[in-house]
């Protein structure tokens, strides 16, 4: 447990630029507090004590604003930074070196008994408001998105971003677990893909339009035809009206 203790304190310097001194750190963070009141219930847990670890998790949940079950199983190095509104549900396991942000919800589903809440592997990163929910694996070096809410396993070296969750492979790239904002958006990406593609199909079809007009100039009774048919569906005039709307809302969206 002690070299647990100070993995939980070094981690802190290395991973906070806020963190200057020691007594800082141990006094105003209150993410270490809950840390080590955990290992100590968590002990209490172990060795079968009937109430008295779940009466210390409710006091340091008033304390810290950090709800962490005795029954839960936290790695070494582990940092819970700022830490409000975070709750660990009773079976989850957190592996060393993982990262969790304030408003993180690790929990279970249903009312089913036995292991029902998630496994994270080492080097994790969840970012701020995750709900990581049910009994399912979360990969070594994985980045959870800020908001997303993951109900499937994760396999490592991901990034899962969304409502639900939507796994993005990094294909081996390197990422600093602090760059946690530094998130691909696939939701974007795949308006942008739809956008291009709907113009690309609106090209094709004034490209057809155009040789209609070539050939109904040529013949009398099919120019009546197409002069009717543009009256009643004017494309380019819609697609006039449309791009705005578009271009206004890719751009408020930063995509």
């Amino acid at each position: 447990m002690l070299s647990a203790l100070i993995s939980d304190f070094r981690i802190i310097f290395e991973r906070d630029p806020a963190a200057r001194n020691w007594l800082e750190v141990l006094f105003c963070y209150p993410g270490l507090q809950a840390i080590v009141s955990h290992r100590f219930c968590h002990w209490l847990h172990i060795l079968g004590i009937p109430f008295l670890p779940r009466f210390i998790s409710q006091f340091s949940r008033f304390v810290t604003g950090i709800e962490i079950h005795p029954g839960a199983t936290i790695g070494k190095g582990v940092f819970i930074d700022h830490g409000m509104g975070v709750v660990i549900g009773e079976t989850a396991i957190i592996g060393d070196y993982s990262l969790i942000y304030q408003g993180v919800t690790l929990g279970g589903t249903g009312k089913e008994s036995g292991k029902r809440h998630p496994t994270l592997g080492e080097n994790v990163v969840v970012g701020a408001g995750a709900k990581v929910l049910g009994n399912i694996h979360i990969g070594n070096n994985v980045r959870i998105g800020a908001g997303s809410v993951v109900l499937r396993d994760v396999p490592s070296d991901c990034t899962v971003v969304g409502i639900p969750g939507r796994v993005i492979y990094r294909s081996g790239v390197r990422v600093n677990p602090l760059e946690h904002g530094c998130l691909p958006d696939c939701e974007a990406e795949v308006i942008r893909a739809l956008v291009d593609r709907i113009e690309s199909l609106e090209q094709q079809l004034q490209d057809l339009s155009s040789k209609q007009s070539a050939i109904a100039s040529l013949t009398n009774s099919l120019s009546l035809d197409c002069a009717a048919v543009e009256a009643k569906t004017p494309v380019g005039q819609n697609c006039s009206l449309r791009n705005k709307e578009i271009q206004q809302f890719l751009d408020s969206s930063g995509i």
